[in-house]
């Protein structure tokens, strides 16, 4: 019997507003900002992503573990193309590897990387 529900991802970063921002436009869900924390949601609420400032934050290094990539978010698109058009504008850098044909793989602003996927 499941105890807990809505469960939320919360992401270390060097600015809360600044990735709330950047994954806000790129999902389409509203902004909430509060300074050291912000969090995301679609207009129903259902679902949360919310992000921590913290001192000292030192970017994961991908697909390298020197600095261990500690998550990442897959989200689905209709088509790769599109949605790399629209994260790279949004402030997403391309990583330079690409290991697979169904998925594109990103790094955020504050470096975390992320995929895009069609499957």
């Amino acid at each position: 019997m499941a105890i807990a529900r809505f469960p939320g991802l919360v992401i270390d970063c060097p600015d809360a507003g600044a990735l709330a921002g950047f994954y806000g436009a790129l999902l389409g869900w509203n902004v909430k900002d509060d300074g050291d924390w912000a969090e995301i949601r679609p207009d129903d609420g259902s679902n949360c992503i919310s992000f921590q400032q913290v001192d000292g934050y030192r970017a994961p290094e991908w697909p390298g573990q020197a600095v261990p990539q500690q998550m990442h978010l897959d989200l689905m698109v209709q088509d790769l193309d599109e949605g790399e058009n629209v994260a790279v504008e949004l402030g997403a850098t391309k990583a330079d590897s690409q290991p697979g044909t169904t998925f594109r793989v990103f790094l955020d602003p504050a470096g975390h990387p992320f995929c895009l996927c069609v499957e």
